[in-house]
């Protein structure tokens, strides 16, 4: 069955209009939940976190519908939501997990490889663990351009960082990423 697709500005027209505004939070669930999904995945590692994450995205923004006056595009509005929605969860896993100070990354290498829906093999889990050590916001800005191909200036919208304050972190992720991988393969 493939998956329908929706134009932004019929989404805003529906979710406009209280008596079809039901109707256009579907589409926009429809139509944002799989890339919202892996955005808040790649965070996070769990699948169970990552939809409990997606859920509270679309919850928060159900609750704050009538706040959005469409000045951003809808994906960059919901991107903006699960992105603080990530890094409050990780906050919050820090300060609940007791790890060894040298593998503060452990307890979520551990999530992902007990994962059931996690399937890599050994070279993604190594670039999972150079990841890891990234923090939060680097790891946030790298993922958003590396996987979701995001252009500086959407993610700029989205994090409310500067273009270039955006590839500084992006260049500083990469190079994380390539000392890392050098020492571990």
């Amino acid at each position: 069955m493939a998956k329908t697709s929706y134009s932004e500005r019929e989404i805003l027209a529906l979710l406009g209009d209280p008596k079809t505004q039901r109707k256009g939070f579907e589409m926009m669930v429809a139509q944002y939940s799989e890339q919202l999904y892996w955005q808040i995945r790649r965070m996070v590692l769990s699948h169970e976190d990552a939809n409990d994450l997606l859920q509270n995205t679309f919850v928060k923004a159900w609750s704050n519908l009538d706040n959005f006056r469409a000045e951003a595009k809808v994906s960059t509005w919901l991107y903006r939501i699960a992105s603080n929605e990530c890094i409050t969860f990780l906050n919050r896993q820090k300060i609940l997990t007791t790890v060894s100070i040298d593998e503060p990354e452990a307890a979520e290498l551990y999530q992902l490889e007990s994962d059931e829906y996690f399937s890599g093999d050994e070279t993604q889990v190594i670039f999972q663990k150079a990841l890891m050590t990234l923090p939060e916001k680097q790891r946030l800005v790298f993922n958003m351009k590396y996987f979701q191909e995001m252009k500086f200036e959407e993610i700029s919208d989205i994090l409310g960082v500067t273009v270039g304050g955006l590839k500084a972190s992006y260049h500083h992720a990469v190079k994380k990423i390539e000392n890392f991988l050098e020492r571990y393969t």
